[in-house]
């Protein structure tokens, strides 16, 4: 476990903070977004109307006592916060806890027809169908002619800025994917080397994705596990998704088909790509996990035992986006300068984050960076999407 005592864990109470922002504003909306999305009867319309406001107003209520995963969320910590303002518990466990409440009263759990109904889908797909996507995958013909290394750089980077596409952040946060001009380079931290020398090229290994959102982020996340199955930097690639709706653009398994999808109808090389990957998952060498700690609104340093070992045997394990981030070094208050490696310790093989910086959470800068970041942006940089990071640990 990571040293924490020096690094507080991140609420939502502060005045003007990041995440009171989320819990005041980013949510209430997303209620709306959702309630517009869907044809729902007067049951769901009452369900939200009441989660909206009792996320806003009222005390965090346990999950009711006929939902299969009551006991699991209480081990996960309804016992422990229930009672307790939305605003004065962990960010990252309000957050999870919204959208876990957010699926309960849309039916999504329930037994009726709108049992699985993805109420993300709409914004998912308009982003997949979206003309950038084709923009995107166009792109890729420019690629060929480059050598393999190349490719996989730019496979990398890629994968690496397409977290801009974060469905949730764009709904509250209106052209923040668009970057700025700043005398400090977009990307504050770069172990990109140290990443390539863990994936040696022999053939061998196995490669743990952690993904983070669907559409225009999880594209490049395949494009690039597709690059370096073909080119024999890995064996094996294990794609841990969702196993249901989280963060309103979170990768579910009919996330990861509907891309799959997307590649193999479009024009050029895109579609070669959706043809390997393809053929990957009919003879295992990609596979899609979906573990329910993937939804846990706790640290990677809890993990279980099962996930650990997982974690343990792979020859890299990739990391994406902010949500994990946040989970892999813990939701806190760390000194932008806290070694990477420290926070990490506790992880079972080799890690990795690919992250653009999307909350206040930040560790293994250094101070020159840092203090060009604060002079330049003052503390904007942390929130704002336009800076992202490379991390390894090995």
């Amino acid at each position: 476990m990571p040293d924490t005592s020096a690094a507080s864990v991140i609420l939502g109470n502060e005045p003007g903070s990041f995440p009171r922002s989320v819990l005041a504003e980013r949510h209430p909306a997303i209620i709306q977004q959702v309630r517009d999305a869907f044809p729902y009867g007067p049951g769901q319309h009452r369900a939200l109307d009441a989660l909206l406001k009792n996320c806003t107003e009222g005390p965090i209520e346990p999950l009711p006592a006929d939902a299969a995963d009551r006991g699991q969320w209480a081990g996960w910590g309804t016992d422990k916060y229930a009672g307790h303002s939305w605003y004065d518990v962990p960010w990252l466990w309000s957050e999870s806890y919204f959208y876990r409440q957010l699926l309960g009263a849309v039916g999504y759990f329930g037994s009726g027809a709108w049992q699985g109904i993805d109420p993300f889908r709409p914004f998912k797909r308009a982003e997949l169908d979206a003309p950038e996507t084709d923009e995107e995958l166009a792109a890729l013909d420019a690629l060929e002619g480059k050598s393999p290394e190349e490719r996989g750089r730019a496979l990398l980077h890629g994968s690496l800025w397409g977290n801009r596409a974060d469905l949730g952040f764009r709904l509250s946060a209106a052209g923040a994917e668009s970057a700025t001009q700043a005398p400090v380079p977009a990307l504050v931290a770069d172990d990109s080397e140290l990443l390539w020398g863990l994936l040696s090229g022999n053939g061998t290994g196995t490669l743990c994705l952690v993904a983070d959102n669907a559409g225009r982020e999880l594209i490049p996340d395949l494009l690039l596990l597709a690059h370096l199955l073909e080119q024999g930097r890995i064996e094996r690639a294990v794609l841990h998704i969702k196993p249901h709706p989280y963060y309103v653009s979170d990768a579910t398994t009919a996330d990861v088909v509907d891309a799959l999808h997307r590649l193999t109808g479009a024009p050029g090389a895109a579609a070669t790509y959706g043809r390997r990957l393809w053929s990957a998952m009919a003879d295992g060498r990609l596979t899609v996990r979906a573990h329910p700690f993937s939804c846990a609104p706790l640290p990677y340093a809890e993990m279980p035992a099962d996930l650990r070992a997982e974690f343990a045997e792979a020859t890299l394990t990739i990391v994406k986006g902010d949500l994990n981030y946040r989970r892999l070094v813990g939701d806190r208050r760390w000194t932008p300068t806290t070694p990477f490696a420290d926070v990490t310790a506790y992880f079972p093989g080799p890690v990795a984050a690919l992250r653009t910086l999307k909350s206040d959470v930040i560790t293994g800068l250094d101070a020159r960076t840092e203090d060009a970041l604060v002079a330049a942006e003052g503390q904007r940089w942390r929130t704002g999407g336009t800076h992202a990071l490379i991390q390894v640990r090995a």
